[in-house]
């Protein structure tokens, strides 16, 4: 059933590692047939090395497994729940790479320094509030879900298509599974500048407005004139 979505949740779930996303088993990816309402995701715990199309979990958009001999990840709520909040996505990433995991921590979002960033991420990538007491001791997997969508209340979320979970780590999406895991790659990225950039210069000041417009713009929007044709 739906082989073709178990392999691109496959094949996005390896690339995490192949891009330093990973430390253990800590991550996972899932790609959403949104026609079906049903998406495919890692299987918790299971090493990247060991992993096969096969493993993955298929889940419906009411958290019901309907394929799958092992138990889903068990960030399979947040991904629901962002897949029903989002309804223009088609991949969630989860990772705990290293610097984006520090802001996270930290409860800081990433700032928008420089050109990099803009090209990916319409402002600073936000930062969600805490979970409370309540929160963490019941739904606290749907709960992680429910403050990125309350953080994303007045953010088109495919402008920034990244969070930080406040003490956790980040969360990206893209329309699809591959866009998803190009978020979680530049999110990374833009982490680890930012930290260099602190260092060097402490006070420094946010990118200028028309600077950040340009470049997010040539990218992304009507007036995109980045990369080839889409009929290329």
């Amino acid at each position: 059933m739906l082989t073709e979505l178990k392999r691109e949740a496959y094949e996005a779930n390896l690339r995490l590692p192949k891009h330093g996303l990973i430390n253990l088993t800590f991550g996972n990816a899932s790609a959403l047939d949104r026609k079906q309402g049903i998406f495919a995701i890692k299987p918790s715990g299971v090493d990247y090395a060991d992993l096969r199309a096969r493993d993955m979990v298929l889940v419906d958009l009411e958290g019901k497994t309907v394929e799958g001999r092992l138990r889903p990840s068990s960030d399979t709520p947040t991904h629901r729940c962002l897949y029903l909040g989002f309804p223009d996505i088609g991949g969630v990433v989860h990772t705990h790479s290293s610097y984006a995991t520090t802001f996270a921590q930290s409860g800081h979002a990433v700032p928008l320094f420089g050109t990099t960033h803009a090209d990916y991420f319409s402002r600073a990538v936000p930062v969600t509030r805490k979970l409370t007491r309540a929160e963490i001791a019941g739904a606290y997997e749907w709960a992680t879900g429910v403050v990125i969508l309350q953080r994303f209340n007045k953010i088109p979320p495919l402008d920034c298509p990244a969070v930080l979970v406040n003490r956790h780590a980040p969360f990206t999406w893209g329309r699809t599974v591959a866009k998803a895991v190009e978020a979680a790659v530049a999110v990374e990225f833009c982490a680890h500048m930012a930290i260099m950039s602190l260092l060097i210069t402490p006070s420094l000041k946010a990118i200028e407005p028309a600077l950040l417009d340009k470049h997010f713009g040539r990218k992304h929007g009507p007036g995109a004139y980045y990369g080839q044709a889409k009929n290329r």
